[in-house]
């Protein structure tokens, strides 16, 4: 009897978490850039792989963001050019990089990375991201 009311707690906080989660999705845009990658202003000249991204200002937070990883997922196109942009599940992204005022987009991503989660002649798509 004891086990089964366990189990039982252990779903509903399942349950709860995965609510977490899902409410605590922020929407923005995301855009991409290209190689080389290095040097990133987090990391200098490390090679941080392709699943990279580059930060605006509006998760920058004056270097804090860096290391960070965020879950990134397509919503929507931005424009009329690719009216279905969106593909895949969403991608997992360490931020490594800043991009600088007037950047397009609130994560900028590399370009493996956008190209997992949209069309890359969509050029700049919604999304919802959160930290993970």
């Amino acid at each position: 009897m004891a086990l089964l009311k366990m189990s039982s707690v252990l779903v509903v906080v399942g349950l709860v978490v995965g609510l977490v989660s899902v409410v605590s999705a922020i929407p923005g845009t995301a855009t991409y850039y290209t190689p080389p990658y290095v040097p990133s202003s987090c990391n200098g000249y490390q090679d941080d792989g392709v699943m990279i991204a580059a930060a605006s200002d509006a998760i920058w937070n004056n270097r804090a963001a860096c290391g960070r990883m965020y879950h990134v997922r397509c919503t929507g196109p931005t424009n009329l050019g690719v009216p279905q942009p969106c593909r895949g599940n969403g991608v997992t992204v360490k931020i490594v990089d800043y991009c600088p005022p007037g950047c397009a987009g609130t994560i900028d991503l590399s370009q493996e990375a956008f190209a997992m989660i949209a069309d890359p002649n969509a050029g700049k798509v919604n999304i919802e991201y959160n930290q993970v």
